[in-house]
């Protein structure tokens, strides 16, 4: 990169380094100039993980039953309400 921004060409570095394109030296330089040496690292693949994937270490038992016990009263909650607009319906 230093030699780029010193005045190289792009096409003569791509040679050397057989680059598939100049463009990538392009590229590179503008990621360089905007992110400095952190643009030019490889980024991590994939979706960044969910907070509300598998917690980092395992949860107690009672913070199980707990999240277990409260998922249950929203779902007795969901069904009390469906049922009373089914009632409503019928009259």
């Amino acid at each position: 990169m230093q030699r780029f921004l010193a005045g190289e060409t792009q096409v003569a570095l791509a040679q050397e380094f057989q680059l598939s394109s100049p463009l990538l030296i392009k590229k590179w330089a503008s990621l360089y100039r905007n992110e400095g040496e952190d643009g030019l690292r490889p980024k991590p693949k994939g979706r960044p993980k969910s907070p509300f994937e598998a917690p980092s270490q395992p949860e107690s038992e009672l913070q199980r039953l707990r999240r277990e016990n409260e998922r249950l009263r929203a779902e007795v909650a969901f069904l009390g309400k469906v049922q009373a607009l089914r009632d409503e319906d019928r009259r």
